[in-house]
């Protein structure tokens, strides 16, 4: 899902050339950019969920993993067709399986420093788009009607039918927003590392499922801890050991939080009725 948000985005900033964009129409392109990359991913993903998982609702759950992974495969080759497309910014469709270029929307010119520490635009987009999404999710699922039915049908769907709650539209609902916020998600990612493939995918959803667990499942700001701990501990193993390594450090240390600490950094320890 992430991987064809950046390929959309890539052919969107390709077709409007917003490479030369600059100033406030460069700013305004980027938020248009970010948004209409939300709604994309959010309604693939509602069109997934209405397609391949409505159906399998009430079937086992090796049911619904299997369409899970059929779907995956689905996304895959459409991005592999999506990169033959006779366009610039994907080398005039002569190869669609290679890595394409991001064109580097913000600039990659320092903007703060803290000490020896110098922080480039990149990294304030990252924190600026980061911090007020993940405020914003915990908002919604915490205070909101919304967020109220969505806490009740992961609980009980049953019950939650019971008082009157519309399961489908619930859960129609959760995964466009799930699919925005991978929208978001991409397009930070791909101005941060300017370079996107069709397979990009299997990194991305491996990353956020470790950095899931070590915050704590159900725990959003969890979830962002997670994810800078492996990006600390990825820059530190590339410096200071191999980064042939790398991989092992991070799943190492998911073997250790999984062991010592299964319900992760800030995940909640709930009680088993026997």
């Amino acid at each position: 899902l992430c991987m064809l948000g950046a390929f959309f985005a890539l052919t969107v900033a390709g077709a409007l050339g917003m490479e030369q964009w600059a100033g406030a129409q460069g700013a305004v392109g980027l938020v248009g950019l970010l948004l209409a990359t939300a709604c994309f991913c959010g309604s693939l993903n509602w069109t997934i969920n209405r397609l391949a998982y409505r159906p399998l609702r009430k079937a086992s759950k090796l049911s619904l993993l299997v369409a899970a992974i059929g779907a995956s495969f689905v996304l895959v080759n459409l991005g592999l067709f999506w990169g033959g497309l006779p366009m610039d910014v994907f080398a005039g469709g002569t190869s669609s399986a290679a890595p394409k270029a991001f064109p580097a929307l913000v600039s990659p010119l320092p903007a703060a420093q803290l000490g020896d520490v110098v922080f480039g635009r990149t990294d304030l987009l990252v924190v600026c788009v980061t911090l007020p999404l993940m405020v914003a999710l915990t908002v919604l699922v915490r205070f909101t009607k919304l967020g109220k039915a969505m806490r009740a049908v992961a609980q009980n769907p049953t019950a939650a039918a019971l008082m009157g709650i519309d399961v489908e539209r619930v859960i129609g609902r959760t995964f466009f927003i799930g699919g925005a916020l991978g929208g978001f998600g991409t397009v930070v990612y791909s101005l941060y590392n300017q370079t996107v493939n069709f397979q990009m995918g299997y990194r991305m959803g491996m990353d956020a499922f470790i950095a899931a667990v070590l915050g704590g499942i159900g725990n959003l700001p969890g979830a962002v801890l997670g994810g800078i701990l492996i990006g600390l501990i990825r820059a530190m193993s590339d410096q200071y050991v191999e980064t042939r390594w790398t991989n092992t450090v991070v799943f190492g240390l998911l073997i250790l939080i999984l062991v010592f600490r299964p319900s992760g950094l800030l995940g909640a320890k709930l009680r088993e009725k026997v």
